[in-house]
């Protein structure tokens, strides 16, 4: 472990600032953490990233699985610890919160093709499937506090039922439901709307943050016989890949290690021994899928061990 946290120190700032935050646990103020943190910043891909988010929501949204769309863009700035008090993200929070559902969640430009039961025509709408990761987001960045967020994550929690979060959209979507029974949840809603709770101190323990991991768990106790909504944690499922935007084993391991009361659960002991099992001899992880559009990160390609990828599987195995 201490070769492992060593490298990722002298890897790159983006790993050093999160390495000694969440796995060395050293203070927000600690110098080391001020000036890895200050130096991520100046990393031009992030620059790039920020100032390319303020056309949110850029393309339409055609599929939640579009790993180069501005949502999951916004989701990796959460993940990386940036604020709405560093450069740039006032104004992309602002146009972000610019379309709110009347109910509370935050909007998105999407269309629906009629064939699927939507209206064929670009809406501003929100699903579970993207709704909790804009709150994310903004929660991340330092507003969860604003009367809006807690109206939206107010509004999506009480969605909950008692085995998780079903497949739910707003009346914009037209008829619109994933291939799945009605009576199913929705894994990957239920991923996101735990690591939404996670994030947020007043609802970390909910009742609602316990039935979606719950939910996601028992997916992976009957993953051989059981597939909401044509939801697999099979091989593909356990291929290690970066970052943190679909139903995957790095995904949900790295949600779920974060909740205190399933710390010993054996399910989630299993998930992380699958991890575990694939680290290099120096304890270094390589991705093993990876999304073209992420090509130009340490964690876009299958050649070498990613530093982020090293950090996310590290911090799972160390929580």
């Amino acid at each position: 472990m201490e070769q492992t946290i060593n490298w990722l120190l002298s890897s790159s700032p983006l790993a050093e600032y999160h390495t000694r935050l969440d796995i060395l646990h050293l203070a927000e103020t600690d110098q080391s953490v001020v000036a890895a943190r200050k130096a991520m910043l100046e990393n031009p891909m992030i620059k790039d990233l920020i100032i390319e988010l303020t056309n949110w929501p850029g393309n339409i949204l055609v599929s939640h699985k579009s790993a180069g769309h501005a949502l999951h863009k916004l989701v990796f700035l959460a993940d990386l610890g940036l604020k709405v008090s560093d450069p740039g993200m006032d104004e992309l929070t602002n146009r972000v919160m610019e379309h709110q559902d009347p109910d509370g969640p935050f909007q998105i430009m999407t269309n629906i093709p009629t064939h699927f039961g939507g209206t064929g025509e670009d809406v501003w709408a929100w699903a579970l499937c993207d709704a909790p990761s804009i709150l994310y987001a903004l929660v991340k960045f330092g507003l969860g506090d604003d009367p809006r967020v807690k109206n939206g994550i107010g509004y999506l929690m009480q969605l909950v039922r008692e085995n998780g979060w079903p497949c739910a959209c707003s009346t914009q979507q037209g008829t619109f439901r994933g291939p799945g029974k009605k009576s199913d949840p929705c894994p990957y809603a239920n991923l996101i709307m735990v690591k939404l709770l996670a994030a947020t101190p007043d609802f970390i323990n909910s009742e609602a943050c316990h039935q979606g991991a719950e939910s996601l768990q028992h997916c992976w106790a009957e993953r051989l016989t059981y597939h909401p909504y044509i939801f697999y944690m099979g091989n593909d499922f356990s291929k290690l890949k970066a970052p943190l935007i679909w139903f995957d084993i790095i995904h949900v391991s790295f949600v779920l290690s974060q909740l205190a009361w399933i710390k010993d659960d054996p399910r989630l002991a299993e998930m992380k021994a699958v991890i575990s099992q694939k680290a290099d001899a120096n304890g270094r992880y390589t991705p093993e899928s990876i999304w073209t559009a992420w090509k130009g990160w340490d964690f876009g390609q299958k050649k070498v061990p990613s530093p982020y990828l090293t950090y996310l599987a590290t911090k799972i195995l160390t929580e």
